[in-house]
């Protein structure tokens, strides 16, 4: 995809990226009811993770049909952008299925490193350098917590393998003191990946700061990634420490989901808004991890892929609307920018109202059962008070996400907004799933 940019016209990079892009999806199929161990064990493929892989790179397809008037200035290079998606989207396939550590953090590497150029790819842009600095210093930091963990479990089990992690069950207090370190760091390294509070602090200036397009794949794919990579450890390597860990995780999601959403009713601006909903749809997510059961790897599933669509359309129309309206020669990110909407463009309208209804968790809507589903994993396991803060926290969260609704409605002296017909049929999809998932559930989470 690199190469292309010098041979082949900037019109025609985006039909090859989702070309790539569906090439990959329909690929892993080919391994379906093929499950094993690959590349001497440090890969694994099975039915379940092909879905959750084809979550990923669905996103990434979305992400990319948004895209079609965005690099048409001299300057961009959307050769360069879409080769780094595509490194990227390579780095969480690789976390999604890792039996490795060391698998691990080469996905997480090839992951980080492509969104730390992508944040600061509008050079015109200060809060841009600033998103991609911070943003690099603070995962670099974080990274090295992650490895220090990673050498901490291999101390305790001799293996990077994460089976290994049982070996060590038996053992007496004593002989786990490596072990538990490890746990810990590792646990904290991709709790600052996934922006769970109180690791969140760098999320709302890189959020916005980086261009919406990249906030909006950041937001998805890595959220898709680290959680199953979050999920893998707690199954496979850290299960028979559960009454320990859980107990310091089910803290992490309260801080999440009372931070996310309290700190998002006081902004204005649209994408710290989203920013900070992330860091509350972190805490959602991890409920699954705390509620380990049959049905927590395909309520999980079924979460991110309806994150996926709601927050992709509600980026996907703040991207077109914020485009069309620009202060100071920029995009204008305030939740004014939605301002007569309704009026301008009634499908953007519905399309926004039906993502924000979904992230809120409003019944009809695929947000609503993903929220139930991960709810009803941690009540079954006896954690009924996170179960009252989450209902709570859900409640709060409609007055914000309900600003950009009421802003729709407003009134405004901008003209009708035009929508390319990539884009427009991106955001059909997505509002579309959205409500099929609400109505049937099943239709995705039965394949789990």
């Amino acid at each position: 995809m690199l190469y292309l940019g010098l041979s082949v016209s900037k019109k025609s990079l985006l039909p090859i990226n989702l070309a790539f892009l569906l090439i990959g999806l329909l690929s892993g199929f080919i391994d379906w009811n093929a499950p094993g161990l690959y590349f001497n064990n440090m890969v694994e493929v099975s039915n379940t993770l092909i879905l959750v892989q084809s979550v990923v790179i669905l996103a990434a397809i979305l992400v990319a049909g948004l895209s079609s008037k965005l690099f048409e200035d001299a300057i961009d290079h959307p050769a360069e952008y879409y080769a780094l998606m595509q490194f990227a989207v390579v780095g969480a396939l690789i976390m999604v299925s890792f039996q490795n550590l060391i698998m691990l953090f080469v996905g997480l590497e090839i992951l980080s490193v492509a969104l730390y150029v992508l944040a600061g790819s509008d050079k015109r842009n200060l809060r841009g350098n600033e998103a991609s600095i911070k943003y690099f210093l603070m995962g670099a930091f974080a990274t090295g917590i992650l490895l220090f963990g990673i050498a901490m479990f291999y101390g305790a089990t001799g293996s990077f393998d994460i089976n290994s992690g049982s070996s060590v069950a038996n053992n007496l207090p004593e002989g786990k003191i490596f072990f538990w370190i490890g746990l810990i760091f590792i646990f904290i390294g991709l709790l600052f990946k996934i922006s769970a509070a109180p690791f969140h602090f760098w999320t709302a200036d890189v959020y916005q700061g980086s261009p919406t397009i990249f906030t909006a794949f950041m937001a998805t794919i890595v959220k898709t990634a680290v959680i199953f990579a979050l999920y893998r450890l707690a199954v496979y390597s850290f299960s028979f420490e559960y009454d320990n860990w859980s107990k310091f995780l089910v803290i992490i999601i309260g801080l999440s989901m009372i931070i996310g959403n309290l700190t998002a009713v006081y902004q204005s601006n649209f994408k710290r808004i989203l920013a900070y909903s992330s860091i509350s749809q972190a805490g959602f997510m991890l409920l699954s991890l705390i509620g380990l059961g049959e049905q927590s790897f395909g309520n999980l599933g079924f979460y991110t892929l309806s994150y996926a669509f709601a927050t992709i359309s509600g980026f996907g129309v703040f991207l077109i609307v914020s485009n069309d309206q620009l202060v100071d020669g920029r995009p204008n990110e305030n939740i004014n920018v939605f301002n007569g909407l309704f009026k301008r463009n009634p499908d953007l309208a519905v399309i926004l109202l039906i993502s924000m209804l979904s992230l809120s968790g409003i019944p009809l809507t695929s947000g609503f059962w993903s929220k139930f589903f991960v709810l009803n994993d941690a009540a079954t396991k006896g954690y009924l008070w996170i179960l009252i803060v989450g209902i709570v926290m859900s409640a709060v969260s409609l007055y914000y996400y309900f600003k950009p609704i009421r802003a729709t409605f407003g009134s405004t002296e901008s003209e009708s907004i035009t929508v390319s017909a990539i884009a427009k049929a991106t955001l059909y999809v997505c509002a579309a799933m959205t409500v099929l998932l609400g109505v049937a559930p099943n239709l995705f989470r039965g394949l789990f």
